[in-house]
């Protein structure tokens, strides 16, 4: 019986001591929200995006199938859609498709960089609805190639300073705006920015970039829009996986053809996913929104150290986001064999994309798919990759300006950090700043963000106009 009393006794200590952990795992104070409106001309804002969405500006991997003459009509429109920034702010061509502008402040101690690209990703005209590049402006709602990705946040930015220099406003520091043809097939533009601030001097205070959202629905058990604003990117790997034979005709296979190995060492991966990690960007997450989650999983979040198990469990069966926050992700993207079916090849080849935690590197992602595969006869090797990017900081003067100007722009809105899983150009900028963030100036639902890369891209007025709200409010902090 002392035995059993002392088990009840260690029983009623564990589950008193979770439930206190829940009760007092409250929620954060908030950023300060700023009450004051921003009045400008808004008719004016959605016209200029417009044209800008008009402009054909997309990349490729092979520069042959570009169109130079739509990247320069681009650039040589902004000084009469952008007048005052014209006027004042000094422009920069850095390798000819790199535009950086300098809007001088009264100090050039703290510099604040706000970063976008005008490059866009091929269209599949005939799977639209409407045409891609007429920027036609029905029910409120533009639509066009860019509108989101991300010509509506060169758009927010040169608008929010064009007023602001109206309004005779000076910045406490110098702002540079620093924009990129080429981020959508990860051009020099932003690598050779960064290096033109390096050779400068100019270490920036503060870095904004296209990121994450205020969106709803993305965190268990939380009901109110969220503000995310990633402080890290996840990295990436292109992995080749080959396996030869002597080939010869399908009548009289081995046990095991190429395309058999493959899939073996395919499945072998796939049951197998890489350890979950909790970096410091979904850990401080987790803190921020699990805090406004309900009860169960705030029970689940306020005490990782008891229930982590269950944790991995439920992203491991739900896969998607939350499962990538935790891990790295394997996706196998291609395969190929013979050119006909009744042929044996003798090579096949398979590829993944991997995204990488920031826990990992390409080195031991690399070793960990050689292990799990454990093939002598499949080479396991690395085609592109680049590796998680430096965590930024959020308990500083830098992070609070991008918070309350978010929180002041989508007011209720919860504003956290998240880890950010798609590839970005400020990651150039984690050698320079520890103060970069990643947030795209819109609310977006799901069926939105599904058209970013895909058909039918289109943004409502009232987002690209938030977006110019979100940027006059930030540059009045810098």
């Amino acid at each position: 019986m002392p035995v059993l009393y002392c088990i009840l006794a260690l029983l009623a200590l564990f589950v008193g001591i979770i439930l206190i952990r829940t009760i007092n795992f409250k929620p954060h104070k908030q950023p300060t929200v700023i009450d004051a409106e921003e009045v400008f001309d808004r008719d004016r804002a959605v016209s200029n995006l417009q044209t800008l969405v008009r402009y054909k500006t997309v990349s490729y991997r092979d520069p042959s199938l570009e169109d130079d003459a739509e990247f320069e009509g681009l650039i040589a429109a902004l000084p009469s859609l952008y007048p005052n920034v014209a006027a004042l702010c000094e422009l920069t061509r850095i390798d000819g498709r790199g535009l950086l502008y300098r809007w001088k402040g009264k100090s050039s101690l703290e510099p604040t960089v706000l970063m976008a690209h005008y490059d866009v990703v091929p269209v599949n005209e005939e799977a639209w609805e409407k045409p891609p590049f007429e920027a036609i402006l029905e029910d409120g709602v533009l639509w066009g190639r860019g509108t989101l990705d991300t010509k509506v946040t060169i758009n927010g930015v040169l608008f929010a300073a064009d007023t602001l220099i109206s309004q005779g406003f000076v910045p406490e520091n110098d702002i540079y705006f620093a924009f990129s043809g080429g981020e959508e097939v990860n051009g020099p533009g932003a690598p050779n920015i960064v290096s033109y601030f390096e050779q400068n001097g100019i270490k920036p205070a503060l870095v904004v970039d296209e990121g994450g959202a205020v969106v709803e629905n993305v965190f268990p058990g939380v009901a109110l829009p969220c503000g995310m604003i990633g402080i890290a990117e996840k990295g990436m790997m292109d992995v080749s996986y080959k396996t030869k034979s002597a080939g010869g005709h399908a009548s009289a296979p081995k046990p095991h053809t190429p395309v058999g190995i493959l899939s073996e060492a395919c499945c072998k991966i796939e049951n197998h996913p890489f350890p979950s990690h909790l970096s410091a960007p979904v850990a401080k997450m987790f803190d921020t929104l699990g805090r406004h989650s309900n009860f169960v999983y705030r029970m689940i979040f306020a005490n990782l150290w008891c229930f982590s198990p269950l944790l991995d469990m439920i992203c491991k069966k739900s896969g998607g986001e939350l499962n990538a926050l935790m891990r790295t992700t394997v996706a196998f993207t291609q395969m190929k064999g013979s050119t006909a079916s009744n042929v044996i090849p003798p090579e096949a080849e398979m590829v993944s994309n991997i995204r990488l935690n920031p826990f990992d590197s390409i080195e031991s992602a690399t070793a960990y798919l050689k292990k799990t595969v454990n093939n002598e006869n499949v080479d396991v090797s690395v085609i592109y990759g680049m590796e998680p990017s430096p965590i930024s900081e959020t308990d500083c003067p830098a992070w609070d300006k991008v918070a309350t100007a978010v929180a002041s722009t989508w007011k209720g809105c919860i504003v956290s950090p998240y880890l950010m899983m798609q590839c970005s150009d400020s990651r150039h900028y984690g050698k320079i700043s520890n103060h970069v963030y990643r947030f795209s100036a819109m609310d977006l639902t799901s069926a939105e963000r599904a058209t970013i890369h895909g058909n039918n891209e289109r943004i409502r007025i009232e987002t690209a106009c938030n977006a110019c709200e979100f940027y006059i409010r930030l540059m009045k902090l810098c």
